[in-house]
């Protein structure tokens, strides 16, 4: 067959080259060793943490080569396009401090581009009729209902399933044939036809896994679609390539489809990158490992983690310890050196699946929170709140000073750092008694009060603290053992512990049913501190409303 002429039947419209696309689209002057990698999700839902995870891998390992990190976003499947698809992922990402050198974005389109797949069809389009002038790849008319007789006959045969071989039944059709079709307009897709030799072993060689065997691609899989959008697989070789791309980080489950992506840039006459398969995030169920679900696990949503309010960097640096084995040990060795100075390393990646463990990035998380300023814990939780909690964004509008007070209460214990709060939401759960306005904590306060002690114990003491609250002293406490001593509370605990027949309770008893009259909490940070940051009006209705609820 005359290839060119059929090449020229299916694609009249077609008039570029591959040369002409060879010289818009030129090798990049880069560094010897520096990689050039990229992230290229689907616009159809939202984002995984695993693709938060790749992208990180992806970003990393250009940048600290000198490399480049490009977005693309494969948007060939329209029907299953969300709105703003594209916004939300550049922001999800943004947010977790993973940035892209080029991209469908303001200043990111670069001479690589476009970005986006569904603005790339006349380049897809010159790469297909190609391939047809070189006889890889043919139009196929086969229907849907043709397509499944013969996939039954394959089963009944137990043959391998697809279309190859003598079930390609528009293979060997004759120019005189195709003719026919096209000019009476008969929908078809184009594909691609596989060596016929195609039927040995191949070795790949995996950056994490080392020299795997895998079976040649003998199926002539789809290229362009009736509709003339590409395939995945075929789009991607064909970006890759003249995007410029030489690491492609995907996870091991387009591992299978390697044998075929090789073929594809051999026929193409492509140089292939390297491809390295990362391992996917799992997580424990039962005494069982699977991976993370988008519909089974609301932890698999990159937006769980900001609507929890971990921040950025507690997830990045939880990731980390997930992409390299010796990340932990480097971040003891350098305390004083940020994650981003890290090197990862190809050869301490994961082999099997990574186990997502929730305990871990909540401790995780706690260092982080303590390492943080006030000023850095407040412009946080300031970004966090005025989206998921309004009460506490009302609270540190309101007064900064007071609010960065507060921060200061459960962030320090005199000199000591706490490491108590591992994400924002935790700050309305403990410390309710804080930032929730007086009506709501009326309404929703719950006293851990200790049974101990009796009603008339509780009304004597909190009466007796209403008359001066002390809050404008600089020694409270000792005003509290003068308060205490004559209703019977030893203000020397050393006493107390030896005779405590001899005592209604210790000065420590007497601050409890203070404490829990005002926060609700048998513990709290500093009492004297959050009477101070609440002020005595608020002080003052605390303890008639726990008075009328005992």
């Amino acid at each position: 067959m005359d290839y060119n002429k059929l090449a020229e039947l299916v694609f009249p419209d077609v008039s570029g080259t591959v040369n002409e696309l060879e010289e818009q689209f030129p090798k990049r002057n880069l560094n010897e060793g520096a990689y050039v990698t990229r992230f290229a999700p689907s616009p159809t839902g939202y984002m995984h943490i695993g693709g938060l995870y790749a992208a990180m891998i992806s970003s990393r390992l250009a940048h600290q080569t000198g490399g480049v990190f490009y977005l693309r976003i494969e948007d060939t499947d329209k029907k299953r396009e969300i709105e703003g698809g594209t916004d939300e992922i550049i922001q999800s990402l943004a947010g977790y401090g993973v940035a892209f050198d080029e991209g469908p974005f303001s200043d990111g389109e670069k001479g690589y581009g476009p970005y986006k797949q569904s603005e790339r069809r006349e380049i897809y389009r010159i790469c297909a009729k190609e391939l047809m002038k070189a006889g890889h790849a043919y139009p196929c008319f086969c229907t849907a209902d043709e397509l499944n007789v013969i996939r039954r006959q394959q089963e009944e045969l137990k043959a391998d399933i697809g279309y190859y071989g003598t079930y390609a039944a528009c293979r060997e059709m004759s120019y005189e044939q195709i003719e026919e079709k096209i000019k009476a307009g008969v929908p078809f897709v184009v594909r691609l036809k596989a060596p016929e030799t195609a039927a040995g072993h191949i070795t790949y060689s995996d950056p994490i896994r080392g020299n795997i065997e895998m079976p040649e691609n003998r199926m002539d899989l789809v290229l362009l679609k009736s509709d003339g959008i590409p395939t995945y697989h075929f789009a991607h070789v064909v970006d890759d390539h003249f995007m410029r791309t030489n690491l492609v980080v995907r996870g091991d489950e387009w591992m299978a489809s390697y044998p075929l992506h090789k073929q594809m840039f051999d026929l193409c006459g492509f140089e292939q990158p390297e491809y390295l398969h990362i391992s996917p995030i799992m997580k424990m169920d039962g005494s069982a490992k699977r991976k993370l679900s988008k519909r089974k696990d609301p932890e698999a949503a990159v937006g769980f983690y900001l609507e929890q309010g971990f921040p950025p960097e507690s997830v990045m640096e939880y990731l980390l310890t997930i992409a390299n084995s010796n990340y932990e040990e480097w971040h003891m060795e350098n305390p004083d050196k940020p994650g981003s100075d890290f090197v990862l390393s190809l050869n301490k990646m994961p082999v099997s699946g990574a186990l997502f463990d929730m305990v871990k990035l909540t401790d995780v998380s706690r260092e982080i929170i303590s390492e943080f300023t006030v000023e850095e814990c407040e412009r946080q939780i300031l970004e966090w709140s005025e989206k998921y909690e309004p009460d506490l964004y009302q609270f540190a509008c309101k007064n900064s000073a007071q609010f960065q007070e507060t921060i200061g209460l459960w962030k320090m214990s005199g000199k000591k750092v706490r490491k108590d709060v591992s994400k924002w939401s935790e700050l309305m759960v403990m410390f309710d008694y804080l930032y929730m306005p007086q009506e709501k904590f009326e309404k929703t306060a719950v006293y851990e009060l200790d049974e101990k002690y009796t009603k008339e114990q509780l009304e004597e003491a909190v009466l007796a603290y209403k008359k001066d609250l002390f809050l404008n002293t600089d020694n409270w406490f000792e005003q509290m053992k003068t308060l205490g001593e004559p209703m019977g509370y030893c203000p020397n605990m050393k006493e107390y512990k030896k005779n405590p027949q001899s005592y209604k309770g210790s000065i420590s008893d007497l601050c409890s049913i203070i404490r829990v009259a005002v926060t609700g909490h048998k513990n709290s940070p500093d009492l004297y501190t959050i009477m101070n940051v609440l002020g005595e009006e608020t002080v003052q209705k605390r303890l008639d409303h726990f008075l009328a609820r005992i």
